[in-house]
């Protein structure tokens, strides 16, 4: 077994958290599976898979990862008001609901509602992640090369 450090063309296994400035953690595998994953297959933020970049198996690491290196700052115009004729007369409306929508291209596009004023349903589409710094543990479990297809 030869001693490969991430980066294009590996396939990595790891486990990892994220974690909110307050310490907050919102998504964790530690408990768990590994995550396995081919540099550059979209499954990881590239901002968080380039951090990864250099780390051979055994490495743990922590990143203090700004919102620009993954999941971007909020963006005021992707918080739409919209009315409540918009969603099913049987769905309860309520703060904090993620709601799937359908964007032009009919892709599945998650909103969450950020606040219900009468038939007035303001809906957030930025990621429940933008804005935040967010701190990034991994374990690298192996590194190995890229299955090609």
């Amino acid at each position: 077994m030869t001693d490969i450090a991430v980066g294009p063309g590996t396939r990595v296994t790891l486990y990892f958290s994220l974690a909110l400035p307050d310490g907050t953690v919102v998504d964790s595998n530690f408990d768990g599976d590994p995550a396995v994953f081919e540099v550059g297959d979209g499954s990881l933020l590239a901002g968080y898979e380039e951090a990864l970049f250099g780390l051979r198996p055994g490495d743990r690491e922590t990143f203090e990862m700004k919102p620009e290196q993954g999941f971007g700052q909020h963006n005021p115009s992707n918080v739409q008001e919209m009315s409540r004729l918009d969603f099913s007369p049987e769905l309860e409306l309520e703060e904090g609901l993620v709601v799937s929508f359908a964007d032009a291209q009919k892709a599945e596009l998650p909103g969450v509602i950020a606040a219900v004023d009468g038939d007035r349903v303001t809906v957030d589409f930025n990621h429940p992640l933008a804005g935040y710094d967010i701190t990034f543990k991994v374990a690298i479990e192996a590194v190995e090369p890229a299955v090609t297809h």
